[in-house]
């Protein structure tokens, strides 16, 4: 376990703020620092928390502008073009996770890693809402001898607080880029034109109109259950909760169908629901990725080597910890 403080990049913004406050809340003798470009928002995050610091960065800087100070982990919380994060965090040997790359551009940080691969651990953590998604996904398919597709649906609010990097991540992910992985069959393929459109049902059973997107939850997931089908619909309008005249709230529905463990025909469909939106998952979900990075978990940290955060996540620790922040798992109608 390091004693040094875990540096988040952008750490003042609605997803490094979520981040430090479950951190803080589970260790609060672990140091941060809060770094980014605005060094007076940085420090007022900081002081918010108590054992951290504000402290500006500067990517085109080989130290980040930090000098010889030590840190013990690295958070990237924005989309990070020269990679400056990953390249820092190397070059001291601490792990390192980012949230932002899609999996078309993946290639930075996997060069960076192949070029040295037993520098640290690297954690390519853009799944959805980091873990909110893949480990209960993994869970729910325990019930089966063989799972043939997964479909996930995830509902954003119109209304949820996304930050300005979230939404130009966002924006980049829906919009810009041309295409969207899916696997299909065994094989993965790019859904374009209309085959990017897609729909599914949210938890009060209104049929939303979605698009194709492709985090690394498509990868993680594919490679973790061998099926043959996996897809990823994201839906931007009014939540179930809202539409219920309450607030809103996020939505993520897994749906699975396969076979038992008999071989008999077996459909599930569930939803990971929070009351405040995506950013108290995501920031659960890297404030556990960087508690297993840095060994503050009371287990040895990681060797170096790739990793998704599914496969850093204890499941039932993950679980209870996501119980524990008010997200819920329900069990909808199976089709």
């Amino acid at each position: 376990m390091s004693s040094h403080p875990i540096l988040l990049v952008g750490g003042s913004g609605i997803a490094g703020r979520w981040t430090a406050r479950f951190l803080r809340a589970a260790h609060a003798d672990v140091p941060l620092l809060i770094g980014g470009r605005d060094v007076a928002k940085a420090r007022e995050a900081a002081a918010r928390l108590g054992n951290a610091e504000g402290v500006a960065l500067d990517a085109t800087a080989d130290n980040l502008g930090l000098g010889d100070r030590p840190v013990g982990a690295v958070a990237v919380l924005f989309t990070d073009e020269r990679v400056a994060g990953l390249r820092f965090a190397q070059a001291r040997g601490v792990p390192y996770i980012s949230i932002s790359p899609g999996i078309a551009e993946l290639a930075p940080e996997v060069a960076a890693y192949i070029h040295k691969p037993d520098a640290a651990p690297v954690v390519l953590g853009t799944e959805w809402l980091v873990g909110a998604t893949t480990v209960p996904t993994l869970a729910l398919a325990k019930a089966f001898g063989r799972v043939h597709d997964i479909a996930i649906g995830a509902l954003l609010d119109e209304e949820d607080a996304f930050g300005p990097a979230a939404e130009a991540d966002l924006e980049r992910q829906t919009r810009t880029m041309p295409a969207a992985l899916a696997r299909r069959d065994g094989a993965y393929v790019w859904r374009v034109g209309d085959d990017a459109k897609g729909s599914f049902r949210a938890v009060d059973g209104t049929v939303m109109q979605a698009s194709a997107l492709s985090p690394n939850d498509v990868l993680g997931l594919a490679n973790a259950t061998g099926a043959p089908n996996v897809r990823f619909d994201l839906a931007v309008g009014v939540s179930s909760s809202r539409r219920r005249g309450g607030p809103m709230s996020t939505e993520i529905v897994i749906a699975l169908a396969g076979e038992d463990h008999a071989g008999r025909p077996l459909h599930t469909r569930h939803a990971v629901v929070h009351p405040q939106g995506q950013m108290p998952l995501t920031g659960l979900g890297v404030a556990m990725v960087l508690e297993r990075l840095a060994g503050i978990d009371g287990r040895p940290p990681p060797p170096p080597g790739l990793y998704f955060p599914h496969q850093l996540l204890e499941p039932a620790a993950y679980l209870a910890r996501l119980d524990g922040i008010g997200a819920r798992i329900l069990e909808l109608e199976a089709p």
